[in-house]
């Protein structure tokens, strides 16, 4: 039996792609905001969210996210790469999406309601494309502002920051945070108080002519976009460095930005009420927008 479950990466969507035993199937009751994916009442996606996740954007082309959170969690995809891409290719193009966010759900498929994978014979697929504003578009052009979270950063030993896992209730218990703080994003710290990462954005400062950011063993997720950012700077001549960082670092710094996937690139010009630089987006922070805006229509893989 199959119980219809509202999936909110659903709502702007027209279509979502299952592909559960080799098979592309379409599981999706309506369309628009009305539509209902329909998953099974057993799934580990639903019982205990055992799958991995990567994130990737269209921008008239599909940028590639080449993670490998699938096999530290000891799930294997059961297609290959030529025949996943078709198959987001093909999402996107039934949702006529140009500019849009991807989502693609690697679960352990149907299984008992226990913790053990054993009973999950194969995993699933699911592609979820669609439009998203993480920010207004106005923070692009004046900057956004931050608090810092009581809520630490998960401790690598415990589940290491780097696996995309489905499971986000760390990030997503630090953004409320945030809101209720009346901040556009929030700044979260590992368990030794250094700065690890925003709720869903990897951080950079610049102080003088070069660059920093948290160091992956800091307990970050090593983003698509932040690699991007590393060689865009370096295309301009500014060195990055990865180095503990703290509050401070960040309130003394010329400027400060984030990047992700769903982000792109946004300058960030406060911190705890406390203006960052002159309280602006600095012309270093607006080259690397600008030259990330211009990659992204001279690259990746065609969709029409």
């Amino acid at each position: 039996m199959q119980n219809p479950v509202q999936s909110s990466g659903v709502s702007a969507a027209r279509c979502v792609t299952l592909i559960d035993h080799r098979q592309i199937a379409p599981k999706v009751e309506g369309r628009g905001p009305h539509a209902r994916f329909l998953l099974p009442e057993s799934t580990k996606l639903l019982s205990s969210g055992a799958g991995s996740t990567s994130k990737l954007r269209c921008f008239g082309s599909l940028e590639r996210d080449d993670d490998l959170a699938h096999l530290l969690i000891a799930l294997e995809i059961p297609m290959s790469a030529s025949e996943l891409t078709a198959a987001t290719l093909e999402t996107i193009r039934q949702n006529d999406l140009h500019d849009g966010y991807i989502r693609l759900l690697v679960t352990r498929g149907v299984g008992s309601l226990g913790l053990s994978p054993d009973s999950c014979r194969r995993p699933s697929i699911i592609i979820i494309a669609a439009s998203i504003a993480l920010y207004p578009a106005a923070l692009y052009e004046k900057g956004l502002n931050m608090v810092t979270c009581a809520t630490r950063r998960t401790a690598p030993a415990a589940l290491s920051p780097r696996i995309k896992s489905l499971n986000y209730l760390n990030n997503v218990l630090a953004k409320i945070e945030a809101q209720q703080a009346g901040a556009a994003e929030g700044v979260m710290l590992n368990e030794q108080g250094y700065v690890a990462e925003c709720t869903g954005d990897n951080l950079f400062i610049l102080k003088g002519d070069r660059l920093y950011t948290p160091p992956v063993n800091a307990g970050i997720l090593e983003g698509v976009t932040r690699r991007v950012a590393f060689e865009l700077a370096e295309k301009n001549g500014v060195i990055v460095e990865e180095r503990d960082l703290t509050r401070y670092d960040i309130i003394t710094a010329d400027e400060c930005f984030l990047t992700g996937t769903a982000a792109e690139i946004i300058p960030a010009v406060e911190l705890d009420r406390r203006p960052i630089g002159n309280g602006q987006p600095g012309p270093v922070t607006l080259k690397l927008i600008e030259d990330f805006r211009r990659l992204t229509q001279t690259t990746g893989t065609p969709i029409y």
